[in-house]
């Protein structure tokens, strides 16, 4: 079970603005959450708000995983916000094929790269003007998967998504340190989200066992919080991180292996 935390200082991102994809339920909601509470300005964005999605934030609906949605929703949220300090991509989906690799369709190998990865670069390639204007201190985070180094035949096209975002990270840090815009990422483990739910049924099911047992390896005893990444991420794009990029931050309770 998460461990209730002090409230968070409603003053550390006062001023902040800040960017969230995939922020309508599950980890990307917690992220927006944790960024309000800590006085940020949160615009976000998904297909469609749900009951999660923080009420304090801006939702702007879109899809993202095209380089036109991408357009609309930058645009759309520099003009809600005047400029940015904050990007989180943290949209993300994949659909298990459990006949493994050659049963993945092509166009779902595209799929995932599209929104897997792709919407990153293109959120961030739009931002990049205005990242620059914010200057030293703005923060960009990528949140990835374990699977990026742990991948399976039946999620394939995701994991391999998630590994070039992870490349991707490292490449865009070292271009942007000097003008200090700090990138990192987070490689995820076992999260308790609905769509990580469905996956891991799906394996359950194939196996014969009880989803719990899907994520009884854990070494620290439980499946992960979506307020535990988003904890990650408030560290990460705060002042107390301002000597970290290019860095991937396993969160996964010692699941996945140290690489």
């Amino acid at each position: 079970m998460f461990k209730t935390l002090v409230p968070a200082d409603v003053t550390e991102f006062a001023g902040k603005r800040a960017i969230v994809t995939g922020g309508s339920r599950g980890i990307g909601a917690a992220i927006v959450q944790r960024l309000l509470d800590g006085g940020a300005s949160v615009v976000t964005t998904a297909r469609n708000a749900t009951d999660e999605t923080p009420k304090g934030a801006t939702f702007i609906p879109g899809d993202i995983s095209t380089l036109a949605g991408v357009r609309a929703f930058t645009a759309a949220a520099l003009r809600e916000l005047g400029g940015v300090d904050i990007v989180v991509n943290n949209a993300a989906a994949a659909r298990t094929h459990l006949g493994g690799i050659a049963s993945i369709p092509d166009e779902e190998w595209l799929d995932a790269l599209d929104l897997n990865y792709l919407s990153a670069v293109r959120v961030n390639n739009a931002l990049l003007p205005a990242l620059r204007e914010a200057g030293a201190g703005s923060a960009i985070v990528n949140i990835s998967s374990g699977s990026a180094i742990l991948p399976g035949p039946a999620l394939a096209h995701y994991a391999a998504a998630k590994a070039a975002l992870n490349t991707y990270g490292k490449a865009l840090a070292a271009e942007l340190a000097p003008a200090g815009i700090r990138v990192t990422t987070i490689m995820t483990g076992n999260v308790l989200t609905p769509g990580a739910d469905a996956i891991r049924q799906n394996f359950a099911d194939a196996m014969g066992v009880e989803l719990a047992a899907t994520t009884a390896g854990i070494p620290l005893g439980r499946p992960g919080d979506p307020r535990d990444i988003a904890e990650a991420v408030a560290f990460l794009v705060s002042d107390r991180a301002q000597w970290i990029t290019g860095a991937s931050l396993n969160v996964d309770g010692g699941e996945l292996p140290a690489i």
